[in-house]
């Protein structure tokens, strides 16, 4: 019989190449001082995550903006499918992003929004390797709070990020494929095939690693097979409850897993002359939704707690034939006030909205004590455009959800005044992260949210 595994938060399933770290557990739950609860960053603190989710192409803002402020709000056509979060999100109106304008650099608004969304910075207009914005948020995060997790920052997307060559009026391709900047001059370059991802979190990085990830490949057996002792033997240390939520993890874990081999069965069937990356689903919702699932389970282990997602790049013109719309996202926004095409972007913009919606459905099924995955996390989804047919960085669409841990007010459409910066927002979720800091790219304050 093997020793029993010592029990704490950094905890792992080991075996055949594969680390599984644990979700959260009461066995772990610190027990409270007197009643007070520790700040964020300090012992027995209760863990916030930062999730970022871009949109892009801007927003029908007619049927995105509620038209009260306050509590008393009604969610208006776009953001319906967020209505059982109504309590859990804020809306907020009146947030821009001055540094995705053009400042005497001409066209580029889609390069310029994307690249500045996160950083606050101006891009420099350049198709070649001399590019430079400046280092975003989560990266700030990650560097602060990242050696607390196995990865310091997951960066997420449905597009293949390109970094050579022009994209956009003059601007790097860098600049409209990558959100996540580690330095001035260097993206973090999104993953976006599942497999990929599933395999970074639950394999282990070494040449053994490797190793048994080729083994299993080849007899076709599941990641879980592998550590199947090792999860015995700590289930045997567990409450009852915590056993069942240590299957239940384990479960969502094999979940995917499934869904994965699934969408790799289907490309190979029917695709077979399309060299496709192996784990993305043939249909953008279930690659979203996929991808989704990862973000949650890599929250719920405490992988990281820093996470971007690009649902699709700046200036994307993808079809959406699934809502009956056969014309490419960014050819339509630009709708010079045609109804049939802001028709359209709405029922784009609410498709958006309702993977979003999947999200935190996903996130609040996840028990952490008396709170919700989504309770201790700040999750921000929106764009660096409102109207796309303008595109204008003011009155951005942006939402905010999560209690941040118990730091943040929720239930509200805030309106703040005009050109308020976007970076106010992140210098305050940088506090609730225990990573405070006292200027962030063009900030000149810091959003009040308890």
């Amino acid at each position: 019989m093997s020793e029993p595994v010592r029990l704490s938060r950094r905890t792992v399933l080991r075996g055949l190449g594969t680390a599984i770290a644990l979700p959260w557990l009461e066995t772990f739950a610190p027990r409270p001082v007197r009643g007070v609860e520790p700040a964020a960053g300090e012992p027995g603190a209760r863990i916030n995550r930062m999730v970022v989710v871009y949109v892009p192409n801007g927003a029908h803002m007619a049927a995105w903006t509620p038209e009260l402020a306050g509590d008393d709000f009604v969610l208006p056509y776009i953001l319906e499918p967020l209505a059982p979060f109504q309590n859990r999100l804020n809306v907020f109106t009146g947030l821009a992003a001055d540094k995705a304008r053009a400042h005497g650099d001409g066209g580029g608004d889609h390069a310029r929004s994307l690249a500045a969304f996160l950083t606050g910075c101006q891009p420099k207009k350049t198709r070649g390797a001399d590019i430079r914005v400046g280092v975003s948020v989560d990266q700030v995060a990650a560097e602060r709070i990242g050696e607390q997790t196995r990865f310091p920052s997951l960066e997420l997307g449905c597009d293949r990020s390109v970094q050579i060559g022009g994209c956009d009026t003059g601007y790097s391709c860098a600049y409209v494929h990558n959100i996540s900047w580690r330095t001035q001059s260097s993206p973090m370059s999104k993953e976006v095939d599942p497999r990929l991802v599933f395999e970074r979190l639950f394999a282990e990085s070494t040449p053994e690693g490797r190793a048994g990830r080729a083994k299993r490949a080849f007899y076709q057996r599941s990641i879980l097979d592998s550590v199947a002792e090792n999860a015995r033997d700590v289930r045997r240390q567990l409450s009852l409850h915590d056993g069942r939520k240590l299957d239940e993890y384990l479960t969502g874990v094999r979940a995917i897993e499934q869904r994965i081999a699934r969408a790799e069965a289907v490309t190979n069937d029917f695709q077979p002359n399309y060299e496709k990356p192996s784990g993305i689903p043939a249909e953008f919702p279930d690659h979203i939704r996929l991808m989704c699932d990862l973000m949650v389970l890599a929250l719920q282990g405490d992988l990281t707690r820093v996470i971007t997602f690009v649902v699709a790049d700046e200036g994307s013109n993808r079809p959406y034939p699934f809502l009956g719309v056969a014309e490419g996202h960014h050819n339509i926004s630009h709708h010079q006030g045609d109804a049939e095409k802001q028709k359209k972007i709405a029922e784009i913009n609410r498709f958006h909205a309702t993977q979003f919606a999947y999200l935190l459905e996903r996130m609040a099924a996840v028990g952490e004590g008396q709170q919700t995955l989504l309770d201790n996390s700040m999750v921000l989804y929106g764009s660096g455009i409102s109207d796309g047919n303008r595109h204008n960085h003011d009155d951005l669409p942006i939402v905010l959800a999560g209690g941040g841990a118990g730091t943040i007010r929720t239930g509200r459409h805030v309106l703040y005044k005009r050109e308020t910066p976007l970076t106010n927002l992140y210098l305050a979720m940088l506090d609730r992260l225990g990573a405070p800091t006292d200027r962030f790219g063009d900030s000149d304050g810091k959003l009040e949210l308890g």
